[in-house]
């Protein structure tokens, strides 16, 4: 096997306002790239939930780390096209890339951890490929073949997975679910075919488990055992165990899994449970994780040492916080990941002004009844997205009281327009102001359907989706926030302002300092100490080493009022 060559390397990182500016990383690794693509695809067992989308993404990080190129796919099983239309209850949040994919939210930690921008053809889905498939077969392409899962469903997760690793020096694939999951045969048998396809130093299977404690506080393998079994008989062999514990592996649990996993010892990596997903990096370098790989996939001669490597991750994830503030997340949808990017996009903020965001949970229907208890105790209100009446009175209801007591606010989406509603509301005076979306039969839709969605019989993928430019009026707080009269920002909604009751609202005091042709898109109150709303979702481009604009004058703004209210 020859060696590969370092090179020097850098890294071109996306600005806030579309620019691009370029990093420079370690100069003795990378690789030429016409010695091929490295792979590393990402299995699990036991069961879902394990934190398998985190072991990948921490795995990408510390490549990152070294120099490398590193970009992801997330293949998930299900026969949904795409993950726009699912409930977050069951499935939590859908994360929206810069081209509109609507996509899981674990290639929402995959652009986190790896500060990249990825695009839909990042995510294979059941749906995606069989969709193109038939398409494929009713145009004639087949030539009359009798079309199978072997070749031609295979032949095409393939094709995605090279297709999109090709502008990278590594691809990180993780294969949604657990091996032995019906829907994830095909997947499986195309990962077998591509590891036949490919030098031997090229792929590299890691293959994530559940390590769990019997009563006596024994950790237990045969969990392992079993799922590696599965695997073995699809014919795959992984090269990678790492095992999920609350604690470390122990010696001896190590040494058994690699006896009966037939894997090297030193290819058994402990991933325990941490305070924060961004330490996983750490604790997986400490590991010895990236070594392996690195040595496994061929690309140094040996492990770097630290004073070698990218330090801008560790340095800002292991910053001490020197203070903390508390955070009202008003929302309806009773599960953390349904708003896992706010979370993150708070913790993005915070990191960066080395403060501890605490955020509470208030679920929006418990306002509805005009009780603010819960929210005099806390010293900023974020009213997130959603669909759907049910807690919108609440949401309205949070709005009115951090508007008239002063309180830090910052609306997203949905937040942006129940602002609008609650302010044509109980500032112009028009008592049945709301969405069309939300009472079809109110006299006063001051947020009604975007015009070209009025005539749509789908719903999958036809929201105004996807990244635009938002023009920013000089001399704002926007303008301040992004230190430009532009900004580039993700959206995902149906609805907008209704242009009949511009006039009015800006008469009475609302400014409206992003514009998107006639669109509104951020709105904001001079007079109050933060009272800042978008039509976007600047949460899906914060990352822990860039924090969003918005986020970080949300906690600038809770730092120089907290504990006044």
């Amino acid at each position: 096997m020859s060696v590969r060559k370092p090179l020097a390397r850098s890294v071109v990182r996306n600005g806030f306002d579309g620019s691009q500016h370029t990093v420079g990383m370690p100069t003795n690794t990378g690789y030429d790239p016409s010695l091929g693509r490295k792979f590393i695809f990402v299995t699990g067992g036991v069961m879902s939930g394990l934190g398998k989308g985190i072991t990948a993404a921490s795995t990408g990080r510390l490549l990152a780390n070294a120099g490398f190129d590193v970009t992801a796919v997330k293949i998930d099983p299900y026969l949904n096209v795409d993950a726009g239309t699912m409930n977050p209850f069951q499935h939590g949040e859908v994360y929206v890339l810069k081209d509109g994919g609507e996509v899981d939210l674990d290639l929402g930690n995959y652009e986190r951890f790896l500060d990249i921008d990825m695009t839909s053809d990042h995510n294979v889905t059941t749906g995606k490929v069989y969709d193109h498939v038939i398409e494929k077969e009713r145009a004639g392409d087949y030539l009359g073949k009798t079309v199978q899962i072997i070749p031609h469903i295979t032949d095409d997760i393939k094709r995605r997975v090279r297709e999109a690793a090709a502008d990278s020096d590594v691809c990180i694939i993780e294969v949604g679910g657990t091996v032995g999951d019906i829907e994830g045969m095909p997947y499986l048998e195309a990962l077998r075919q591509f590891a036949h396809e490919e030098d031997d130093d090229d792929i590299l299977f890691a293959h994530v488990t559940l390590v769990p404690y019997s009563k006596n506080g024994e950790q237990k393998t045969k969990p392992t055992q079993h799922s590696v079994k599965e695997l073995r008989s699809i014919g795959l062999q992984p090269d990678v165990l790492v095992g999920r514990c609350p604690d470390p592996l122990d010696a001896h649990t190590r040494e058994k899994i690699a006896l009966f996993c037939d894997v090297p010892q030193d290819a058994v990596f402990s991933n325990p449970d941490v305070d924060d997903i961004y330490h996983v990096p750490l604790m997986l370098e400490e590991e010895g994780l990236d070594s392996y790989v690195l040595g496994h996939l061929g690309l140094t001669d040996e492990a770097l040492t630290q004073n070698e490597r990218d330090t801008e991750w560790r340095e800002r994830v292991t910053r001490a916080t020197e203070d903390s503030i508390r955070v009202a997340l008003v929302g309806k949808y009773g599960l953390e990941d349904a708003y896992i990017s706010i979370h993150e996009a708070l913790k993005h903020a915070g990191l960066e002004r080395n403060v501890a965001v605490h955020h509470e949970w208030i679920h929006s229907e418990t306002l509805a009844d005009g009780e603010d208890g819960e929210l005099s105790d806390v010293d900023g209100i974020l009213v997130p997205g959603g669909f759907g009446s049910r807690g919108t009175e609440g949401k309205i209801e949070a709005i009115r009281y951090a508007r008239e007591n002063d309180v830090p606010f910052l609306g997203l989406c949905l937040g942006f327009q129940m602002a609008v509603v609650e302010f044509a509301r109980n500032v112009l005076g028009l008592d049945d102001a709301h969405s069309a979306e939300l009472n079809e039969e109110t006299g006063h839709p001051v947020i009604d359907l975007l015009p070209e969605q009025k005539d749509l019989d789908d719903m999958g993928g036809t929201m105004r989706l996807g990244t635009h430019i938002t023009e920013i009026t000089e001399g704002t707080l926007a303008a301040d926030l992004y230190g430009d009269t532009a900004c580039k920002e993700r959206h995902r909604h149906r609805y907008e302002v209704n242009l009949d009751y511009l006039d009015d609202l800006e008469a009475n005091g609302l400014v409206f300092s992003g514009t998107s042709g006639r669109r509104m898109e951020i709105l904001e109150l001079p007079e109050h100490p933060f009272f800042f709303g978008t039509q976007f979702h600047p949460e899906f481009r914060s990352r822990p080493t860039r924090a969003s604009p918005p986020f970080l004058g949300f906690v600038d703004a809770v730092c120089a009022t907290g504990g006044e209210h």
